[in-house]
């Protein structure tokens, strides 16, 4: 099933073409990683994908209605994002976090049982049920990006969208993550990730989306766009390329 469908979207910041003519459709289930070097254009498709960014020009629909035109409301009840900073600076817990997520849900001043099975079951996942009642902004950078994601979780979203979902987290939560993250598309869920760790994205995306000065420069399955000249005119730095016993494949960088 199709979630999303960009047709011809650009993005302008003053003088500056930040994206150019980006057209494609992303399908639930899938679990797409968007790379590429700095200043590509990454972080604006996904804000344009959540409906934080209206585009200059080009079309930006989900479900087949052009994102504008959702109730935001409505649209937060299936679209959930994950941004690089928190901007929490408050003294809540991170319990209370986490309930934020069920805000486009409620109707009243009062949780309820969905709710609070919702955020249970969240923080489970993301294995921050241990320091809950903590202060958020107490947390390290890491436990907050884990604290982030239950919220969005509690969200019961259709689309996860992600900036630098692994930033400040060490190796072992950064593979939970990703485990978690492809298990959510296994049952339906459509998950968009822009990453700099191109080999933890490798191990477990269906899908690459490889960006360059705004443009889409390769769209496929990771062994497709994974090409040592590719990468090369992309990144501007050698990259060699291996593939394990799965036949997934991972990159060494070269001078």
């Amino acid at each position: 099933m199709t979630l999303f469908e960009l047709k011809d979207v650009g993005m302008r910041y003053g003088t500056t073409d930040v994206l150019r003519s980006v057209s494609l459709s992303l399908n639930a289930g899938e679990f797409v990683a968007v790379a590429g070097p700095n200043g590509a254009g990454k972080s604006t498709l996904v804000s344009i994908l959540a409906g934080l960014r209206a585009p200059s020009n080009g079309r930006c629909r989900f479900m087949g209605r052009e994102t504008k035109n959702w109730n935001r409301r409505e649209f937060a009840r299936r679209v959930a994002i994950i941004l690089q900073e928190s901007g929490a600076n408050f003294p809540f817990t991170a319990e209370d976090i986490v309930y934020m997520g069920r805000m486009p849900h409620r109707s009243g001043l009062y949780e309820t049982a969905e709710d609070r099975a919702a955020v249970e079951q969240a923080l489970e996942q993301t294995g921050t049920t241990e320091f809950r009642d903590r202060e958020f902004r107490t947390l390290s950078g890491g436990e907050k990006q884990r604290v982030l994601l239950a919220s969005a979780l509690a969200q019961s979203p259709e689309v996860l969208l992600l900036d630098e979902p692994s930033a400040h987290l060490d190796i072992y939560h950064q593979a939970q993550l990703y485990r978690l993250l492809h298990e959510l598309t296994r049952r339906g869920l459509l998950v968009v990730a822009v990453t700099h760790d191109l080999n933890v994205a490798l191990a477990k995306a269906d899908r690459l989306l490889l960006m360059h000065h705004g443009e889409i420069r390769a769209d496929g399955t990771p062994s497709e766009i994974v090409q040592p000249d590719l990468m090369r005119d992309v990144y501007s730095v050698a990259i060699d390329v291996h593939h394990g016993a799965s036949g997934k494949p991972w990159i060494t960088y070269g001078g």
